[in-house]
């Protein structure tokens, strides 16, 4: 396409979105569209086509659905289809999502039976979730959320997993088979690659049956020994088989800490509370060389973040960092709470 093409294409994309009535981001928007012309005129092939208009309209049903909710905090609980109701695992998993509802959380869960229906019995049809995906093998939702806005039905695995995991700011992940594994080792993977912010992730086992235990021994063993991860990426995840350190675990990770951004090469961390200049000075000296430039800051919020008002109002510290390390970051987040 000529350049004098490509500008009245951008011009045609922007008469539309104005006659939508689109007015944020719209740079992003005009992007979007774009890029779906784009594709359309690269004439691909019928499979192609159908597999990014379903993600596309996949997405969009389940942004709808998480909207009404954006402000509200919500915990992802994987876990097993089919664990059996009479199982001490279904009973735990109530009983932690019971907890979790109690203390203010929603419950995000894949909305079949097993442990999701087990979850999602604990929080309440109110305080629940669910992301289901079709499966030749299972009738649909669980009879708590079937027929509940707060449902969603998905085809594709992918655009199901983002949803389980983008929504939500705790996972508690319970026994399971390949599917819960799959689900927790992306997390895991999200969170060390810095793909994803650093969140809680409680592994919760029953008592005297120690699944995750296995597990996290098969990470030490194989992964670690061979150098395939660090060592510290075994900090990522707390393993427990008590629903009430699970929950304090969530809750004691944003006893003080909030959110983390990244702005241009800065790692930015807002806290509720900041750190006078004797914990500034521990900061440094213990978590340093995380930065670059081994200075770690108290700063003001930063100019994208005013412009945004993007919680202005917190206290901040910032650093040059490299985008490695991310699960040393656990480290950093915990002394922090610990101002608290």
């Amino acid at each position: 396409m000529s350049d004098g093409l490509s500008n009245r294409g951008d011009e045609r994309v922007a008469e539309l979105l104005r006659e939508l009535g689109v007015s944020k981001d719209f740079r992003i928007a005009e992007a979007f569209v774009s890029e779906v012309l784009g594709l359309i005129g690269d004439q691909p092939s019928t499979l192609d086509l159908k597999i990014a208009s379903a993600s596309i309209t996949e997405m969009r049903d389940a942004f709808a659905v998480f909207a009404p909710y954006r402000d509200v905090p919500k915990v992802t609980i994987f876990g097993s289809a089919r664990t059996a109701k009479d199982d001490p695992l279904y009973a735990q998993t109530r009983e932690v999502a019971r907890q979790l509802a109690a203390a203010g959380w929603m419950v995000v869960t894949g909305a079949g039976p097993g442990i999701m229906e087990a979850g999602m019995e604990g929080a309440g049809r109110e305080r629940s979730i669910g992301v289901s995906i079709r499966l030749p093998f299972e009738t649909g939702a669980n009879s708590i959320i079937a027929g509940d806005d707060k449902h969603v039905s998905m085809k594709y695995f992918f655009t199901r997993k983002l949803m389980l995991v983008k929504e939500s700011s705790a996972f508690v992940c319970m026994p399971g088979g390949f599917g819960t594994l799959d689900e927790t080792f992306e997390l895991l993977t999200l969170t060390q690659t810095g793909k994803g912010v650093p969140v809680p992730i409680v592994f919760l086992d029953t008592p005297g049956d120690p699944y995750w235990e296995a597990v996290d021994g098969f990470v030490a063993e194989q992964l670690v020994r061979r150098g395939l991860v660090s060592p510290v990426d075994r900090a990522l995840y707390r393993i427990t088989d008590s629903c009430d350190v699970a929950v304090a675990e969530i809750a004691r990770f944003f006893a003080n800490y909030h959110s983390i951004r990244i702005i241009g090469g800065d790692i930015v961390m807002r806290m509720r509370q900041g750190p006078d200049e004797a914990q500034l000075a521990d900061l440094n000296a213990r978590f340093g060389e995380l930065s670059t430039d081994g200075v770690i800051r108290l700063v003001e919020p930063y100019g994208v973040e005013r412009r945004q008002d993007d919680h202005v109002d917190l206290a901040r510290i910032a650093f040059p960092f490299d985008r490695h390390g991310y699960a040393e970051l656990r480290g950093l987040i915990d002394a922090i709470n610990d101002y608290v």
